[in-house]
């Protein structure tokens, strides 16, 4: 082209999570059976949807408003029924008004940061969702700004870094929690949380919490809103039905902005945001329709609440079966809440030469090929284990963290099936370790 064309950023834009199946669907066109550990789709995985939610869906169907445009901001009787929800919560009280649909979470996150000053950074966690992280470098032109999640404290972050890193760069303008966390599974306590708007408050920062996993935290834990503990801060809080009904082909998410209007340049950004929406005219209509419907059912508290069992028993069983290979250099951070989980490689044991046996020789020959370039030492092992297994994780360093290991989920309906993989990616990781 006569001149560049291509944004400042663009190279930041990496999503590992689906980037690996490029691979993966080589491997089978050579012949591999392959295992997705690499996405959250618990459809995919084999859970069932109830059939009541599939009923309530069917009567949307019938009605001709659902096949129509709605409201930039979304359904309006869907906006009111969240915010009941909200205020039902006991912390800071919204209206409808403080209620935005989006095409699904993504979407939000790709209006959050692509109509934010460019010059306005937002510190973010180091493990993080890296649709958050490469957004915010994206945006920037620079690296993610981050605090860095503490795997010995069960991924608590260091206030004391957030704190100071807040206070002496004035570039960054917002704090950015997950919670609970992908990958980890973590679970950030009342404490954390409210300290960390305290300091967004003192310092004049906005606070955006992804909450899309706040309905699937486990009974050992307590389930906390960024609602409760926002005090005076702005905050937006990100919130969706793609993991807790579980509707991931929805595509529907919505924001809560808390204290919009107490900062008038935090308001010219919502509004700005809310702008951009009406470009697109409007968000899909028959999921916002079904919201009230579904999680409004008497029956969806009981639907919750065992699926939050259903995964906390996995991640015990998976914690057993990882345990014993915990003096090998291998060790799993058993989550609290969604249905993610971190296993940790002790980073002694790793050297640029490590593989997995690979019986298939052109397999082999491809992942020895993808490897012989410079690679994260947890990538190389991803490749291993697809080559070797047909298992599909993501590596640890793909969620802009320095930590080496891989995520991997808890979703596998089939209980002899899920015992299978784990077992397998733990036998490897002490093969790739020994090798």
């Amino acid at each position: 082209m006569r001149r560049g064309i291509v944004p400042v950023g663009a190279d930041s834009l990496s999503y590992e999570i689906r980037e690996i199946v490029i691979v993966a669907n080589e491997l089978k066109k050579m012949g591999l059976d392959l295992i997705y550990e690499n996405i959250g789709d618990p459809v995919a995985k084999g859970e069932k949807i109830e059939n009541w939610i599939k009923e309530e869906i069917k009567k949307l169907v019938e009605i001709d408003q659902s096949w129509a445009y709605c409201d930039t901001q979304g359904v309006l009787k869907t906006r009111e029924f969240i915010a009941e929800q909200t205020n039902a919560e006991g912390g800071i009280q919204i209206t409808p008004n403080d209620v935005y649909f989006f095409n699904g979470i993504g979407d939000a996150i790709a209006k959050i940061f692509g109509f934010l000053k460019r010059e306005a950074r937002v510190i973010g966690p180091s493990p993080a969702y890296s649709t958050h992280s490469s957004a915010e470098a994206a945006h920037s032109g620079y690296e993610h700004l981050t605090y860095l999640l503490n795997p010995d404290k069960d991924w608590e972050p260091d206030i004391n870094e957030i704190y100071n890193k807040a206070k002496y760069n004035d570039s960054i303008a917002g704090i950015l929690v997950i919670n609970p966390g992908n990958p980890t599974g973590a679970v950030i306590s009342r404490n954390i949380l409210k300290r960390i708007c305290e300091i967004a408050e003192e310092l004049d920062l906005f606070v955006i919490c992804d909450e899309i996993y706040s309905e699937i935290v486990y009974p050992d834990a307590e389930r906390v809103k960024l609602s409760t503990v926002i005090g005076n801060a702005c905050g937006i809080s990100l919130r969706g039905i793609s993991k807790e009904i579980p509707w991931p082909g929805s595509r529907c998410g919505w924001i809560e902005v808390y204290n919009g209007k107490k900062n008038k340049e935090f308001q010219k950004y919502i509004e700005t945001i809310l702008k951009a929406k009406r470009l697109e005219v409007c968000s899909t209509t028959l999921p916002q329709l079904s919201i009230p419907l579904i999680l409004g059912n008497p029956l969806y508290k009981e639907h919750l609440r065992k699926r939050a069992e259903k995964f906390a028993k996995r991640a015990e069983e998976a914690k057993e079966i990882f345990d014993k290979a915990l003096d090998k250099g291998v060790r799993l951070i058993k989550p609290k809440g969604a249905f993610y989980m971190t296993v940790l490689f002790d980073e002694k044991f790793l050297h640029p030469n490590q593989y997995i046996k690979i019986e298939n020789k052109d397999i082999r020959q491809r992942i020895e090929e993808l490897c012989s370039q410079k690679i994260e030492y947890d990538k190389r092992f991803v490749y291993y284990l697809m080559g070797s297994t047909g298992i599909v994780t993501v590596p640890l360093t793909s969620f802009y963290s320095k930590l080496k290991g891989i995520r991997i989920t808890l979703l596998e309906e089939d209980d002899e099936k899920r015992k299978y993989i784990y077992e397998t990616i733990r036998d490897k990781m002490v093969e790739y370790i020994n090798s």
